[in-house]
């Protein structure tokens, strides 16, 4: 029994960095604009769907798919950005209802695309099985776990130490003020989108090496990434890999000691007994980042 929690646990955590790639950029663009983007995870679906497209058409490894991924996937929220900037009044609740229905038109371009049927990877090497004394896991999902730490390491650095990274941060706190100092918040707001698609570029292919997509999947994500970012504390970058963490060990332990079926349920539950408890996060607005 002590083997399967362990287990659980680990699995759990390797989880929790993919989650967390997906979660920081929902929480980068609401930072920074205020807005939700509900459309975030048929974003990382997306490039889920061309690293399928790449594995199976030219029979190589998902991660060559990482550059067109890119390009897709930056150029597709380029243009969310975009259509979200027309809203001029409510923007908060005008971009939830625009953004919704953005989610559902690349659903049913993906599905029209792809069809609706499971997609997994057929590469041996991420399948590999990796063993670490009584704990195993498969290739991808160490290979990636390491990826989404060093991303995050870049995103921390980049909101610390680069003149965008403060500009995101002087946007998020105050754009009036930012604006005073000769930030272009318009300007700022599309790099913390760009930025956003990237870590979901990631994302994507990462969840495609180690598991199965279907279109219906996108709007999965989006919700796992608004409860990591709510644990965190709403706008709280540094936050989120540990409610990333926290969501994907309690997925795991749900899985192995109660059923599969109940998974979903435990992270929701979690996500309400936050909220309950600590209404602003685990981190709260003295933790905010970004």
């Amino acid at each position: 029994m002590l083997e399967l929690i362990l287990q659980a646990l680990f699995s759990g955590v390797l989880q929790g960095g993919s989650y967390a790639l997906i979660a920081l950029g929902l929480a980068l663009v609401f930072g920074t604009m205020k807005v939700i983007n509900l459309a975030h995870g048929e974003l990382v679906l997306l490039a889920a769907y061309i690293a399928y497209t790449v594995e199976s058409s030219l029979g190589v490894n998902p991660v060559f798919a990482i550059p067109l991924a890119l390009l897709i996937v930056c150029a597709a929220a380029v243009l969310v950005y975009f259509l979200v900037d027309l809203i001029r009044q409510d923007r908060e609740l005008n971009s939830l209802l625009l953004t919704y229905g953005i989610a559902i038109i690349l659903t049913n371009a993906i599905q029209l695309i792809w069809s609706a049927d499971i997609r997994s990877t057929g590469s041996a090497w991420f399948q590999e099985p990796v063993v670490i004394g009584p704990l195993y896991s498969m290739r991808s999902e160490l290979v990636f776990f390491v990826v989404s730490l060093a991303l995050m390491t870049g995103l921390w650095w980049w909101l610390s130490r680069s003149w965008y990274g403060r500009a995101v941060r002087a946007v998020s706190s105050q754009r009036d003020a930012a604006k005073l100092m000769g930030v272009n918040p318009r300007k700022t707001e599309l790099v913390s989108f760009i930025v956003a698609s990237i870590l979901a570029s990631f994302a994507g292919v990462a969840l495609f090496s180690y598991g199965v997509i279907q279109p219906s999947y996108g709007h999965v994500l989006t919700v796992k990434a608004f409860i990591i970012t709510v644990l965190a504390g709403m706008g709280s970058i540094p936050g989120v890999l540990v409610g990333a963490l926290l969501l994907g060990v309690t997925e795991a332990l749900t899985v192995t000691l109660a059923s599969s079926a109940l998974q979903e349920l435990a992270g929701m539950c979690l996500f309400l007994l936050v909220l309950f408890v600590m209404p602003n996060g685990l981190f709260g607005a003295a933790g905010r980042r970004g």
